[in-house]
């Protein structure tokens, strides 16, 4: 019995090896670790960027070789790096993607000018779509995963290019500046030691945002609460901290994450949503800078949305709840892919 068992399961192997595919199986990537198009052996690339100021180069860095999934990293800040992004690396590896770590101009491995007109996010989304086409993605394989400022950037991009994409995913990132600053405020800042509180507050009312008093409050009762949970920061978030481009974040962003401050203070898309038709992802966490009641609203604000909520999560819940993050970005990806995508109920 054992032995006819096991002739049966051999020739139904042996059949279907020789059987032609059926058309509703993914196709196995054979070739996914072909990097014979590249001139870099690790797969870096620096693409060249026209500018209303002149051309520069950004970092890019290519894993995989799948014609059909072509995934983009847009890295927070602004002018934060791709390293704290690395985490990306096995589970997308695992799930044979082809995806680009990507320096944003201005952030540390690429090109860092100083003229100040080029930090705006129109200019972002121009850049964006010049890798793009570099990378050779279009509208059937072109995703895109933006954290916080990478999710202003994705939105932005979405609404001026997305028919040169397949679908967006959006990490925690609310559409609204006005709306993010009042959480802080109203939701967050309530939950600091009062004494503490009073102390930041005492220290931005000065503008004395440079002294070291301000983070040293800051990291272990705001970062270490809602950015970042992990006792110990990784590798990768720690690079990406140290190679900031300060000028760029502060004229954008703000002296810190605890509310917007600089040129996106008054950046708000959210009236715009339901222009965007493309599958997205939207990404809350429980203990995120953002309120995750606005990322699931944002995901029905889309014409096509679903939502991502991440319990143990935080502003970086791509590594304080990995397992619950990467498994569904994972899931949507692939689901796009096989037709199966279907919108938030």
């Amino acid at each position: 019995m054992r032995l006819f068992t096991f002739l049966a399961i051999l020739s139904v192997f042996l059949f279907s090896c020789n059987s032609p595919e059926p058309a509703n199986l993914p196709v196995v990537q054979d070739n996914y670790f072909d990097y014979n198009d590249l001139s870099d052996a690790a797969g870096v690339r620096m693409i060249p960027i026209e500018t209303p100021v002149g051309e520069y180069k950004v970092w890019t860095k290519r894993f995989g070789n799948n014609p059909k999934i072509k995934v983009l990293l847009l890295h927070g800040g602004p002018a934060m790096t791709h390293e704290y992004m690395e985490c990306f690396e096995l589970p997308f590896l695992r799930e044979k993607f082809e995806f680009y770590e990507y320096d944003q101009l201005g952030s540390y491995y690429s090109d860092q000018p100083t003229d100040s007109s080029l930090w705006t996010t129109e200019r972002f989304v121009e850049e964006v779509e010049q890798v793009r086409r570099a990378i050779g993605a279009d509208s059937s394989n072109f995703y895109i995963v933006g954290n916080s400022w990478g999710g202003i950037l994705g939105m932005e991009y979405a609404l001026k290019y997305q028919e040169n994409m397949k679908a967006l995913i959006v990490s925690n990132m609310m559409a609204s500046a006005p709306e993010y600053g009042r959480y802080a405020q109203e939701v967050l800042a309530p939950q600091f030691d009062q004494e503490v509180l009073a102390e930041i507050r005492a220290i931005e009312a000065a503008n004395d945002f440079g002294n070291p008093r301000y983070m040293e409050l800051l990291i272990p009762h705001f970062y270490k609460q809602h950015v970042c949970r992990l006792e110990e920061w990784p590798d990768g978030l720690n690079r990406a901290m140290k190679h900031a481009n300060g000028e760029v974040y502060t004229l954008m962003q703000g002296p810190s994450e605890f509310g917007i401050r600089g040129r996106l203070e008054k950046w708000d898309v959210k009236s715009r949503l339901h222009e965007i038709y493309i599958p997205t992802l939207m990404i809350g966490a429980k203990y995120d800078t953002m309120d995750p009641k606005a990322m699931e609203e944002q995901s029905e604000l889309v014409q096509n949305g679903q939502f991502l909520y991440c319990p143990n999560g935080s502003h970086l819940s791509m590594w304080d709840d990995q397992e619950v993050f990467m498994s569904g970005v994972a899931q949507f990806i692939h689901d796009v892919n096989d037709n199966k995508f279907v919108k938030h109920q």
